[in-house]
């Protein structure tokens, strides 16, 4: 009779460890994501909504896989070079306090004709920035692709020589993201697919359709670093 209690007592013991267990994997907290996007008139959405900016798009797209993610900090202007964000993040005094910073630059280095040689130098200063700012973790940064904006009426003129240009900043892009192990997200494809509801108003910019395309693209690698963690 007693080994016969013991081994009762053994198994609702177990049940009410698993009970616990249970109980303690439901009720715990989603991790909270604290989200730096650098840029320029991509990142701050021209011509959209706030809402309808890609990283704000991103932000809720990771609330409904379960993250529970802050709004984003975005320092970002339309028109700004490498050398231009470098500037405007010193003015924002931004911590070095996020776990995920994504950075996407170079767009108008191309547009003013400025030598690729100098956008590789300061867009790498500019990726270990970020890095900086994700407290030193070059796993909870990524880059993203400067789209194409000769597949926009603007560019229409000079399309062909908008994507050779282009192709080659992405290039080196590419490139310093590799060599420090940083993500990449390539979106200049998905840019240069015709719609006609994927350029916005100013007919130069993406729409919020083409944003959240660019997020479709976007999400599954930084779900991929966020569970990485």
């Amino acid at each position: 009779m007693a080994r016969r209690i013991s081994w009762w007592a053994s198994v609702l013991g177990l049940m009410l460890l698993a009970g616990c267990s249970t109980f303690d994997a439901a009720e715990e907290e989603p991790v909270t994501v604290e989200y730096l996007a650098l840029g320029d008139s991509y990142t701050i959405g021209e011509s959209v909504e706030v809402a309808e900016r890609w990283p704000m798009q991103l932000a809720e797209r990771l609330r409904t896989a379960g993250y529970a993610v802050e709004e984003p900090l975005i320092v970002a202007e339309t028109g700004w070079t490498t050398e231009e964000l470098d500037e405007g993040i010193g003015q924002a005094n931004v911590e070095p306090a996020y776990n995920l910073v994504s950075l996407l630059i170079g767009v108008n280095n191309q547009y003013r004709g400025q030598p690729i040689d100098a956008y590789r130098t300061t867009f790498r200063a500019l990726l270990q920035r970020a890095i900086g700012f994700a407290q030193g973790d070059a796993s909870r940064v990524f880059v993203v692709s400067i789209p194409d904006y000769g597949n926009t009426p603007f560019g229409a003129d000079d399309a062909e020589r908008i994507g050779r240009e282009l192709d080659a900043f992405n290039a080196v892009n590419l490139d310093e993201a590799q060599r420090v192990d940083v993500a990449y997200v390539n979106i200049t494809a998905i840019s240069r697919q015709s719609r006609a509801d994927w350029v916005a108003a100013d007919e130069l910019h993406p729409s919020a359709a083409q944003y959240a395309a660019w997020v479709d693209a976007i999400k599954p690698v930084v779900l991929d670093l966020l569970e990485a963690r």
